[in-house]
C-alpha cells in the first residue's frame, strides 16, 4: 500500500492499493483513512482501492474558514484526476456518506456506484433541541480545555453494538485521538447546518445502502429511507453492527461491498 499528499493545498492524503477500476473510501467525522485498514486489502483484490483523509482530518492540510460539502466534493474530484480517473465507485461512511451523495449529485457522470453506509441525508428530521445538543455535547468539552484524546474511549463506546470487541472500539478511539480539534468542531457545525440531500431520486447509478441493526446515530427507518429515494437502491441490515460497521463486522461488510461493487463493474 502506497501513501501520497494530493496538491495544491489543501493537500489530501491518502493510501491506495490494487489495479482496476477506482473505488474512494470516505470516512466519518471521528474517523481518518486509518478506519479502513480492515477492508483495504479485500477490496484491493479486484479494484484500484484510495482512502483519504478529508481535508482538516490525519495528514490532510487544516485550512482556514467554515467546512463545506461542496468543497469536500471538489476535493474528491481532484482526487480522481490525480488518479487520471473519470468517474469512481464511491463508498462513504456517516459524514463520509453524505460527501459521497452530494458528490453523485453535483459530478453526476463522474460516479459508477455508490456504496452508503450508516449516513443520513440531513438533520432537519432532527428538533432544533435534538441538533442543539448533539452539537453542545460534542463541542463543549473541546472548548473548554480537553482534547480529542480525553472524550475518545467514552464516545467510541457511545457509537458500537453492545456486541463489539475491545480491539474495533480501540480502532474507533484511536480515530479520535487524532482528530483535529477546531475541525473536528467545524465538521459538526457542518453536519447541523448544511441543508439535506435532495435530489436522490436523480442518482442513476447502482447503489447500496448498509446500517449497523444497532446504530444510535442513524436509525434504520431514517437510512431505509435514503435507498427508497434512490431508484433500483439495494438496503441491508448488518446484524451486530452499531455505527461503524466495516470497523465492528469487517468481513461481513468487505463480502457486500465486493460483491456489489463487482456487479456493478461487470466483473
Amino acid at each position: 500500500m502506497k501513501t501520497e499528499r494530493i496538491g495544491p493545498k489543501p493537500h489530501i492524503a491518502v493510501d491506495h492499493d490494487g489495479a482496476g477500476e477506482l473505488v474512494l473510501l470516505l470516512h466519518g467525522v471521528g474517523g481518518n483513512r486509518r478506519n479502513w485498514r480492515d477492508n483495504i486489502q479485500a477490496i484491493a483484490e479486484r479494484f484500484k482501492v484510495v482512502a483519504w483523509d478529508a481535508r482538516g482530518w490525519g495528514d490532510s492540510d487544516d485550512y482556514e474558514g467554515p467546512l463545506s460539502l461542496a468543497d469536500m466534493s471538489d476535493d474528491i474530484a481532484r482526487v480522481l484526476d490525480h488518479f487520471g480517473a473519470d468517474k469512481a465507485h464511491i463508498v462513504g461512511l456517516s459524514m463520509g456518506g453524505r460527501n459521497a451523495m452530494h458528490f453523485a449529485t453535483t459530478y453526476r457522470q463522474r460516479v459508477s456506484s455508490l456504496v452508503l453506509c450508516d449516513t443520513l441525508v440531513g438533520f432537519s428530521i432532527w428538533s432544533e433541541e435534538k441538533k442543539a445538543e448533539f452539537v453542545r455535547a460534542r463541542k463543549e468539552p473541546l472548548l473548554n480545555g480537553q482534547e480529542p484524546a480525553d472524550i475518545a474511549g467514552p464516545i467510541a463506546r457511545a457509537l458500537v453494538s453492545p456486541m463489539a470487541t475491545e480491539e474495533a472500539i480501540e480502532q474507533l478511539a484511536d480515530s479520535f485521538r487524532r482528530l483535529h480539534k477546531h475541525m473536528y468542531i467545524k465538521a459538526i457545525e457542518m453536519l447541523v447546518r448544511e441543508p439535506d440531500q435532495g435530489d436522490l431520486g436523480s442518482i442513476a447509478v447502482p447503489a447500496l445502502v448498509l446500517v449497523g441493526e444497532d446504530d444510535p446515530i442513524t436509525p434504520i427507518a431514517e437510512t431505509r429511507q435514503i435507498a427508497e429515494g434512490i431508484p433500483g437502491a439495494r438496503f441491508v441490515i448488518v446484524p451486530g453492527a452499531g455505527h461503524l460497521l466495516n470497523i465492528e463486522k469487517a468481513d461481513a461488510f468487505n463480502a457486500l461491498v465486493v460483491d456489489f461493487l463487482s456487479g456493478a463493474a461487470g466483473n
